[in-house]
């Protein structure tokens, strides 16, 4: 598994977000080319465009830096003509120069000189062969059978120099050719219900977010209600006890004037 971009300088690799693992069948639907080929010699690659690691600072097709024999590439020859669908016109017997191999910081693309595999490709802007990492993941399949099995419905093997090895998997083509053509609207499907999941949890959480904020005005208003409860209750107390003290202090008014009176009528006769 190619672990997507690298992160900055010496850091870790990271997948992004949303991605998914892809089956083999989707994965080589996406694929440019897909050649079933032979490894007949491998060569050395200089540091370059394709063939650097993180701690490598330098410019492209400067010095290696301590890359040692990580990356070279490879000299392939088809053993069947390219798989249907794919981009390279050339037919089975045809060698071919495959670059962009070795052991990188995130992922490796190796092989061993005389054996086959089926090969990931794609072509860039200068026509040079690199493998193709669908999906982040593997480009390079082993001859075996598992794998022989997985990728027999995309070969013409009646040009192929060792058919005999893969038409004994090639019995239930239609089927595999209708799961393979299928293989991509499902994982639309897939993916689209994934992503409306997904936005369906952040709605969620988004309404919980609301729903939280809400439950803490709620719990400020009901604080502050039973605060003015308190305070009201305070006050009725309050008003309570002065109304009783002015009905006390209203019974003795009587008493005080009476004595006004009499202590004015005394006064008067004494003079």
């Amino acid at each position: 598994l190619a672990l997507g971009a690298r992160a900055g300088g010496g850091g870790g690799c990271q997948l992004p977000a949303e991605w998914r693992p892809l089956s083999e069948g989707c994965r080589a639907e996406l694929a440019s080319i897909i050649v079933y080929a032979r490894v007949l010699a491998l060569h050395p690659d200089p540091y370059g465009a394709y063939n650097y690691l993180p701690w490598q600072r330098g410019p492209p097709g400067g010095p290696q830096q301590g890359a040692g024999d990580l990356f070279y590439s490879a000299e392939i020859e088809l053993l069947c003509d390219q798989a249907w669908g794919s981009m390279l016109e050339v037919p089975a017997g045809s060698r071919l120069n495959l670059t962009g191999l070795g052991y990188f910081s995130c992922h490796s693309h190796t092989v061993m000189q005389g054996y086959a595999y089926f090969f990931f490709l794609r072509m860039d802007e200068n026509y040079i062969l690199l493998p193709h990492g669908v999906n982040f993941q593997e480009a390079i399949f082993p001859d075996t059978q598992e794998n022989r099995r997985m990728f027999a419905s995309l070969f013409q093997f009646s040009n192929c120099s060792q058919a005999q090895h893969v038409l004994s998997f090639s019995s239930d083509w239609e089927i595999q050719e209708d799961n393979r053509l299928m293989c991509s609207s499902v994982q639309k499907a897939l993916f689209e219900e994934e992503d409306r999941v997904k936005k369906l949890q952040q709605k969620v959480a988004t309404l919980e977010k609301r729903n939280k904020q809400l439950r803490d005005r709620v719990k400020k208003v009901k604080r502050s209600l039973r605060q003015a409860r308190k305070n009201s209750r305070h006050m009725e107390l309050v008003n309570r006890k002065l109304s009783e003290k002015l009905s006390s202090a209203g019974g003795q008014i009587p008493y005080i004037n009476s004595l006004k009176q009499e202590n004015s009528h005394a006064t008067y006769l004494k003079v």
